[in-house]
C-alpha cells in the first residue's frame, strides 16, 4: 500500500498522540523502549523534549507522588467535574470506545488521561487506514469523533491538569501537560453527554462504526 501525504501525516499524528499517552502512563516494563522509539518519530519539539527528559527522569515513585491519591495532579477526568456522576461518565466513555473497538491494555480507569489521549491516537490511526483504503466516509467519522471527544472530554481538564503539572517539579510531566494543552486547548463548552450509536449497530468489522 502506497502512503500518500495525508496518510503519512495522520500516521505521524497517531504516533505523537500515542507517545503523549505513554508519558501519562506509569513507567514500567517496556515503557522506556516504547518512549524512546516513538520519540524518534515525533516532529513536535515540545513533545520530543518531554520524551527525552522522561527517559532520564521518569520513575514510578515520582509518577505516583504526582498522580496518586493526595497527589497534586489528578489524572482522571471525573476529578475535574462538579456535576457529572462517575457512572454516567464511564458509560459515555465506554460507548465511545466500543463504537471504534478501542480496547486499551491498561490497569487505569477509562477516564484516565493516558487512556483518553491514547484514544485520540487510535482514532488518528483508524483515519489513516481509512484514507489509505479510500474509505473517505469512514475517515471523516474518525476525524469527527476525535474532534468531539477532545471538546467534550480532554479539553475539560487539559488546562487545570497542565497547570498542576507545571508546579509538580517533574519536568517531563510538566512538558507533557503543556503538549496536551497545546493540542486540545482550554475548555470551549460545558461538558455535554451526547447520544451515541450503540456498538451493536456497527456493521463494518474492518473499521467499525462512528459516533452517531
Amino acid at each position: 500500500m502506497t502512503l500518500n501525504d495525508t496518510t503519512a501525516t495522520l500516521l505521524q499524528e497517531a504516533a505523537e498522540w500515542r507517545l503523549l499517552g505513554l508519558l501519562f502512563e506509569c513507567p514500567g516494563q517496556n515503557w522506556y523502549v516504547q518512549v524512546r522509539a516513538l520519540a524518534q518519530e515525533a516532529a513536535d519539539p515540545l513533545l520530543r523534549s518531554a520524551a527525552e527528559t522522561a527517559l532520564d527522569e521518569a520513575s514510578e515513585g515520582d509518577y505516583h507522588s504526582i498522580f496518586g491519591p493526595g497527589g497534586p495532579a489528578p489524572a482522571r477526568e471525573v476529578s475535574y467535574h462538579e456535576s457529572i456522576q462517575l457512572g454516567y461518565l464511564i458509560s459515555e466513555l465506554t460507548t465511545y470506545y466500543a463504537a471504534f473497538a478501542y480496547q486499551p491494555v491498561t490497569e487505569e480507569a477509562l477516564d484516565h488521561v493516558s487512556v483518553e489521549v491514547g484514544f485520540i491516537g487510535y482514532l488518528r490511526l483508524k483515519e489513516a487506514y481509512a484514507v489509505a483504503s479510500g474509505e473517505l466516509e469512514a475517515a471523516q467519522e474518525a476525524r469527527d469523533a476525535a474532534s468531539r471527544f477532545m471538546n467534550d472530554h480532554l479539553s475539560c481538564f487539559a488546562q487545570p491538569l497542565a497547570n498542576s503539572l507545571a508546579e509538580s517539579g517533574v519536568a517531563y510531566l510538566a512538558a507533557a501537560g503543556s503538549a496536551l494543552l497545546a493540542r486540545v486547548g482550554p475548555p470551549r463548552t460545558l461538558p455535554v453527554i451526547q447520544s451515541l450509536a450503540p456498538a451493536s449497530e456497527c456493521v463494518d468489522s474492518t473499521f467499525d462504526c462512528g459516533i452517531a
